[in-house]
């Protein structure tokens, strides 16, 4: 059960390691665009591919798809980047159900744990692989692998990483169970844990109030997707990556071009140096090439 590319790479490696798949849950198609074109999530196109049968339901409640699910008589359920499923589709298969989640649980539980380590400035982060219960990423894990965050690395450079190197790990996972050789570990959950809440858009937008390390790493945190944004003359511009600078100066405060450079000044005199912008209605370019045709 997947939806997006981080999920397709787990199903990849599974078919490679001869494990054999009898289906795939995925996300309803949804249309966009001017012409309402019809487009299949990255984990359908993929199971298609490998004539793979492929489910979408509307609602994982709904009894005719759970029936449909049970005739199938799955050994195990695999989740990968879905979404939360409901305790009477997690009973059905007798080995259980597994979830591999992209942080070093039980920090960063919920939806957006890769945008999060970068925004909140962690030096390490991880993959999971859990058993499902009722309550959001708290079930027993079963592996666990840790990695550092590279300097200046972006939500979408660790989303490769731990993509990677979870779908490594889920397939060892896989096989403990098939043995029956895993240890199931409780997960110790306390009111310290930081949590890791879906993106919303007061998130996104950089404020000249925030230290410069912070927007550093709100930039950084959400890059390629879903992008931060400075608000500017009334118009936005979406920033994916940034640099600190020495380049400070008491008279300006907020987004300035000076010497073919981009500048983001807060109110406590620290500079960082915009490195790619996008403009409203433009592409994305790097800042040198902003510069040489655009104004803020």
């Amino acid at each position: 059960m997947g939806t997006p590319d981080f999920a397709v790479k787990s199903l990849e490696k599974i078919i490679q390691q001869n494990i054999n798949v009898i289906a795939v849950i995925t996300a309803p198609d949804k249309q966009s665009g001017r012409g309402r074109k019809i487009n299949f999530s990255p984990i359908k196109k993929y199971a298609l591919d490998q004539s793979i049968d492929v489910y979408q339901p509307k609602n994982l409640k709904d009894e005719k798809f759970q029936n449909e699910i049970q005739n199938l008589k799955a050994d195990l359920f695999v989740v990968v980047a879905f979404r939360m499923l409901p305790e009477s589709l997690i009973n059905i298969p007798k080995l259980g159900c597994i979830n591999l989640h992209a942080s070093y649980l039980p920090h960063y539980r919920g939806a957006a744990p890769i945008n999060w380590v970068i925004i909140n400035g962690e030096k390490e982060t991880g993959v999971t692989i859990f058993f499902l219960n009722k309550r959001i990423d708290e079930g027993d894990v079963i592996m666990q692998k840790k990695i550092k965050i590279n300097k200046n690395e972006t939500a979408g450079t660790l989303h490769d990483r731990l993509m990677n190197l979870g779908s490594n790990l889920l397939t060892k996972s896989i096989f403990k169970i098939f043995d029956n050789n895993f240890k199931k570990v409780n997960q110790e959950i306390s009111p310290e844990h930081i949590k890791a809440p879906k993106i919303d858009k007061n998130i996104c937008i950089l404020l000249t109030k925030h230290r410069a390390k912070k927007n550093i790493n709100i930039i950084h945190g959400l890059s390629p997707y879903p992008g931060a944004i400075i608000n500017h003359k009334n118009k936005s511009y979406k920033i994916f990556s940034a640099r600190s600078s020495k380049y400070v100066t008491n008279k300006k405060v907020g987004l300035f071009i000076n010497d073919n450079k981009i500048f983001f000044n807060n109110e406590m005199k620290e500079s960082i140096e915009i490195l790619e912008i996008q403009a409203e209605g433009k592409k994305r370019m790097n800042a040198y090439e902003y510069v040489k045709g655009n104004k803020l």
